[in-house]
This record gives C-alpha cells, structure tokens and sequence, in this order.
C-alpha cells in the first residue's frame, strides 16, 4: 500500500502546510488532503511542486508497505 508520509514530515522539518502553500503554489485544501493522506491518486506534478518547495525527494514524503 502506497501511503503519504507528509504529515510526520513535515513535522520533523518544523514546517507548516500553510508554508508548503506559499512555497510550492498549490492551494491550501489540496496540501491539507496530501497531508491528512486523503487524497486517492496522487498527482506527479503535485509531489513535483512539494518536494521542489521543501527540497526533499519523494522517498521523504510517500511509503510503501506490502499487504501481510
């Protein structure tokens, strides 16, 4: 299962979503939905803008578990 990790991220960094907003220009609701790992497919171009404003790799911000 692929699953978003932005939240403790962003935590360990001392970032908020707002600030990811500003950075990457992608509206607060949508960092809010990657953040609370709402979102249902994930758009390159989004991860491409977060990790651009938080200038991480995309390892830092998305896991993957394999079903038990």
């Amino acid at each position: 299962m692929v699953k978003l990790t932005l939240d403790s991220y962003l935590q360990k960094i001392g970032i908020t979503r707002y600030e990811v907003s500003k950075r990457s220009g992608i509206i607060y609701p949508t960092i809010d939905a990657y953040y609370k790992n709402k979102v249902v497919r994930y758009d390159s171009y989004i991860l491409d803008k977060i990790c651009t404003a938080l200038d991480c790799d995309i390892s830092d911000i998305v896991s993957f578990e394999k079903d038990k």
